[in-house]
């Protein structure tokens, strides 16, 4: 696949279970992108070096690399600084799907890798809905709605220049671009701003980050992940879905799963579908020696991805029943 795709995006090394937990190694398109975790950085230099060399070898056709450095004290080190090359990619394509990235804006990647099962998802049950996305970053999960054929997607998030960023997908696929679809502002005022003016989804997606705190709320995926779902629940139409992301590290599959079976007691809510990550995030069977701090089952990854079924309550209908 390295070899003939020089437009994908995917994971090369992922050293939290592969052996090196100061190193992960991304590729996107022709660049080469490496992450280092050392909590001193002088710690994680050697493997850096290593690593750059090994793939430059081995992957004659990158263009570029870029190295993000977790722990620095300078934010342009944490946000990557180019090791070689003139520019980083600025584009992907996955799955048919240009996806619009910019490699050195954050600390993260402008692209969640961990995310491309659900990106599939969403391109083929997104036909003729409206799908509103929460916490939408640079909004790839709508993206792949909208490529998918959705009727309308909502994008919201705090920092506009994320949103921007997700324009320049929109204009990559051809996709009409909405302004007032892209809304910028707090996910609690916004969501509460929705409810009050009547609007609801076919499918909410809800991939918020798993601690972030504004006047308006906080959320804290560790403690009471339930708090954002409820939050989102009355914006979702009857008989539509719901897409519950816990991302963090320390919460086990089970404890999500209990969580959101609680939530579904009342025949109200259901768990339909369990996404899981794909395996050049989660490391092969062959390479992983190491395992996360909670045992993500059944999940397959602290990336827990739940797709949920909403009914109303006005209908009288509860899910799972016809």
């Amino acid at each position: 696949m390295i070899g003939t795709h020089k437009e994908s995006a995917l994971r090369l090394f992922n050293g939290f279970y592969e052996g090196c937990p100061h190193l992960v190694a991304d590729l996107y398109a022709r660049t080469l992108l490496l992450h280092n975790y050392a909590e001193s950085p002088e710690k994680g230099r050697e493997d850096v070096e290593t690593a750059l060399a090994w793939y430059r070898e081995k992957m004659p056709f990158l263009r570029a690399g870029v190295l993000k450095v977790r722990s620095a004290e300078n934010p342009a080190e944490r946000n990557g600084v180019l090791l070689f090359g003139d520019t980083p990619d600025r584009r992907i394509r996955e799955q048919g799907v240009a996806y619009a990235i910019d490699l050195t804006m954050n600390r993260d990647a402008s692209f969640y890798l961990d995310t491309r099962g659900l990106r599939a998802w969403l391109h083929e049950h997104a036909a003729g809905k409206a799908v509103l996305n929460t916490f939408a970053y640079t909004g790839s999960l709508g993206v792949a709605a909208a490529a998918g054929g959705a009727s309308r997607v909502a994008q919201t998030d705090l920092n506009r220049k994320f949103l921007n960023l997700a324009k320049d997908s929109y204009t990559l696929n051809g996709l009409p671009i909405r302004r007032e679809d892209f809304i910028s502002g707090d996910f609690w005022q916004v969501v509460s701003r929705l409810k009050r003016a009547g609007e609801q989804f076919d499918g909410v997606i809800l991939d918020p980050p798993f601690f972030a705190a504004t006047e308006a709320g906080r959320v804290d995926l560790n403690e009471c992940p339930e708090r954002v779902i409820n939050k989102v629940r009355p914006l979702v139409k009857d008989g539509g879905w719901l897409v519950a992301i816990n991302n963090a590290l320390f919460v086990s599959g089970q404890e999500y799963l209990r969580t959101l079976e609680t939530l579904c007691v009342d025949g109200y809510l259901g768990v339909e579908n369990l996404i899981p990550v794909p395996p050049d995030v989660t490391g092969f069977p062959e390479t992983i020696c190491s395992v996360p701090p909670a045992d993500p089952a059944p999940f397959n990854h602290p990336t827990k991805i739940a797709v949920l079924r909403v009914r109303r309550k006005n209908t009288g209908i509860p899910a799972g029943e016809t």
